[in-house]
């Protein structure tokens, strides 16, 4: 049975038929994009999601910001702002900041590799549709940019009372950001997709 694809836009069911590199397939009634064939998806994707492991490591291993007050230096790490915000009862807060700069990339890249590599090998991951579904919904809750915008904001704010030394870990953190992003652009879904046995 051909495999169907509903428009995003109008929810006009389409067959999804084999694309050329780089071409794209767009709606018949409404001409939204249903799907499109990135170049080198897989490898692109895979490539990104290792160094962005790598990245996500350093990030967390070395010094984030350090203020300098004449003689005295503070270093703080990632995981020093969450630990500040518990202290101060605001545990709420702590853990959606925990979630959604530590927690959520982590596992984002760690279930990217888990489908990718083994797809990368000709072999099917467990649970393949899952795990791939799972990592399409944690998504939205990756708000690294977001903490990066506080960072920089609280950076301003501190320069005048103290020297800020950036860390290894802050442009780690950047650049990881990025990485995500172009993980996320590079991705070819119905890459995956086409990996699932449907039972019908």
């Amino acid at each position: 049975m051909d495999s169907l694809i509903a428009c995003h836009e109008c929810d006009l069911i389409h067959r999804i038929q084999p694309l050329a590199e780089g071409a794209v397939a767009r709606c018949s009634r409404c001409g939204a994009v249903l799907y499109c064939h990135k170049r080198n998806s897989l490898d692109r994707t895979l490539a990104m999601t290792i160094a962005g492991l790598i990245l996500f490591v350093l990030a967390n291993s070395f010094p984030f910001l350090s203020m300098k007050i004449q003689a005295q230096v503070q270093e703080s790490t990632l995981l020093t702002g969450i630990k500040e915000l518990y202290a101060q009862g605001m545990w709420q807060v702590a853990l959606l900041v925990l979630l959604t700069t530590i927690l959520v990339p982590l596992i984002q890249l760690l279930s990217l590799l888990y489908v990718l590599l083994p797809i990368k090998l000709n072999r099917k991951p467990w649970k393949l549709a899952l795990v791939f579904r799972f990592v399409q919904r944690l998504q939205p809750w990756s708000m690294m940019e977001v903490f990066m915008l506080g960072i920089l904001v609280s950076i301003v704010k501190l320069a005048g009372m103290a020297s800020m030394v950036p860390g290894i870990s802050l442009f780690a953190f950047l650049v990881l950001i990025f990485i995500l992003a172009a993980s996320a652009a590079s991705l070819d879904p119905h890459l995956i997709w086409e990996q699932v046995e449907f039972k019908r």
